[in-house]
């Protein structure tokens, strides 16, 4: 009998391991499986995957720089050729910098000159390399640089008054791209013609100013206004797109200085208490909108026009502030937009996050947002609301003939464009379709709403409503309403949803647009988030029948 028990004891010991041990291998096989799996995945991830999986702070050093060569070989050369750089180097600037330095020279100073410039005994380093796709003509590499730099940079200032003060540049710290355009291309040695030299992008630059002798700070103004000049003439004589040329081969290269197809920006932000908007971050450049006093959710509608010089690099940066009066304003939150992002032609309305730091972007305080309408249309391509502005638009044939070539001048186009857009009206009628809205938010204690539709134009200060729909959270109304538009370009179509209660309405939310896209296209229908609200979105059909355009009188 313990024979019997044994036997079944032991086979059944032995049948145990043994399945124990086939499921083990088998587990063990679907574990490698799967492990192969994710190393074939983590193959096949992209840098934008990488991305997605860490913020831009932890970034190791191959997902930043996986497309970018080092550069130790040339860091090493160029240690032992920089006193020849700094030699040639300190020229270039002093020629280059030395009058936007004037060009951009506060009003409480006479001059600004460089009475000593050398750039010091450490030599920039390189720390990644690219090479960018251009023109067929043309080669672009692009240069990660950072510079802890040592300097000896003395301005001579001259007050209004006739006292000079030496002031010295010192502790610069500078990280960057720089760009390198090797063009045209041609089949003489070093079969490239040119090289044109450009700071692509200025990440970081700080350094600090000090009276030689004395202090600064006993100077009141000096210090922030001087920092700025300084700033905006880097800004202007050597930052992308602006470009410095140095021939290689004998021929013509002056149409390499400007970039080709230059683009006119249309903008209308709407924005807090005041906002400055530039492409480019030079003073005589940017925008400044009206102040709307004790307002956190002001209405602006203004439109600013910008030259933008490479539609694939530059940005639309708006920067927000809080009018202090005769305090300095205080910076509320800024933000910012490719341009590369613009259709031509179509209007593009944004809600952009603001920030504190467009480069150190670790703020996690709410600022607010700030709503563009963003218009981009290059020169050369006309379109309906582009030619209405044009001069020649409405002239005869014969009138064309006898223009004299006086009316024909190089005035800057973009401020010809924009001075013709003030003496037209445009004139028309539009017509709302109210159709339905979808998810509004439920406030009745049924957990429903009774909503209706207010329609405002904002200038002409007409109104309109829907009809009241009971208890839906999705209505349908499908009402029609025309406006007759004396200023399409500076009216404003405000739509607002309320829900209906015998004692009080309550706001469900709104959404507030421009005319602009309306009048390029002719005719919208499109779905309208809510603003103002948890919830909820509205479709809109609208149409615009122009009348004729008119002057000012």
């Amino acid at each position: 009998m313990g024979f019997i028990v044994g036997f079944i004891f032991g086979a059944s010991l032995g049948i145990g391991i043994v399945v124990n041990f086939a499921r083990y291998q088998n587990t063990r096989s679907k574990n490698r499986q799967y492990l192969a799996e994710t190393v074939a995945a983590f193959a096949r991830m992209t840098v934008e995957d990488s991305r997605k999986l860490l913020s831009p702070e932890y970034y190791p050093p191959w997902v930043v720089f996986s497309q970018r060569q080092k550069l130790k070989w040339l860091n090493q050369h160029l240690d032992k050729i920089w006193p020849y750089v700094n030699e040639a180097a300190s020229e270039i600037i002093r020629s280059s910098v030395e009058p936007t330095l004037e060009q951009y020279r506060p009003v409480l100073l006479a001059s600004i000159k460089f009475s000593k410039l050398t750039l010091g005994t450490v030599a920039p380093q390189f720390t990644g390399v690219q090479i960018m796709d251009g023109e067929k003509d043309e080669i672009i590499m692009e240069l990660d640089l950072q510079w802890d730099a040592n300097p000896s940079i003395i301005l001579d200032i001259k007050t209004r008054v006739g006292v000079a003060i030496p002031i010295q540049v010192k502790n610069i710290g500078f990280t960057g791209v720089f760009r390198l355009i090797f063009k045209p291309l041609v089949d003489e040695f070093p079969c490239f013609g040119a090289v044109s030299y450009s700071l692509r992008e200025n990440r970081d630059l700080d350094f600090t100013l000090k009276v030689v002798g004395g202090d600064i700070s006993s100077l009141p103004g000096i210090s922030d206004a001087l920092e700025g000049t300084i700033r905006d003439a880097i800004e202007d004589s050597i930052t992308w797109p602006v470009r410095k040329i140095i021939p290689i081969l004998p021929g013509d290269y002056s149409d390499l200085e400007q970039a080709k197809d230059l683009t006119n920006k249309d903008l209308i932000g709407k924005s807090d208490p005041f906002a400055t908007v530039f492409v480019r971050p030079v003073r005589a450049k940017r925008k400044n909108s009206k102040t709307i006093n004790n307002q956190t959710n002001p209405i602006w509608n203004e439109h600013f026009d910008f030259v933008v010089e490479d539609v694939s690099t530059q940005h639309v940066t708006v920067r927000v502030y809080d009018d202090e009066g005769v305090q300095a304003a205080e910076l509320i939150g800024c933000a910012q937009y490719p341009l590369k992002d613009l259709e031509p032609g179509k209007v593009k309305a944004v809600w952009l996050k603001l920030v504190k730091d467009l480069v150190v972007q670790r703020d996690t305080k709410n600022r607010g947002e700030v709503q563009l309408e963003l218009l981009y249309c290059p020169f050369g391509e006309e379109n309906v609301f582009m030619k209405a502005f044009d001069p020649d638009f409405r002239l005869t044939e014969l009138e064309k003939a006898l223009k004299t070539d006086s009316d024909a001048d190089n005035a800057d186009p973009v401020a010809k464009y924009a001075e013709k857009k003030k003496e037209f009206i445009v004139r028309g009628v539009l017509s709302v379709t109210v159709i339905s809205a979808q998810n509004l938010p439920a406030v009745d204690l049924m957990g429903k709403s009774d909503p209706f539709v207010k329609i405002e134009m904002k200038k002409s200060d007409q109104k309109k409503k829907t009809r009241v729909l009971n208890d839906t959270l999705d209505p349908v109304w499908n009402q029609t309403f025309d406006f007759v538009v004396e200023d399409g370009l500076h009216d404003l179509l405000m739509v607002e949803i309320w829900d209906h209660d015998t004692f009080g309405k309550d706001k469900l939310g709104s959404c507030i647009m421009t005319l602009t896209r309306v009048i390029l296209e002719g005719e919208i229908k499109d779905t309208f988030p809510l603003d103002g609200a948890k919830s909820g979105t509205i479709d809109l059909h609208l149409k615009w029948t122009p009348q004729p355009i008119t002057r000012h009188l």
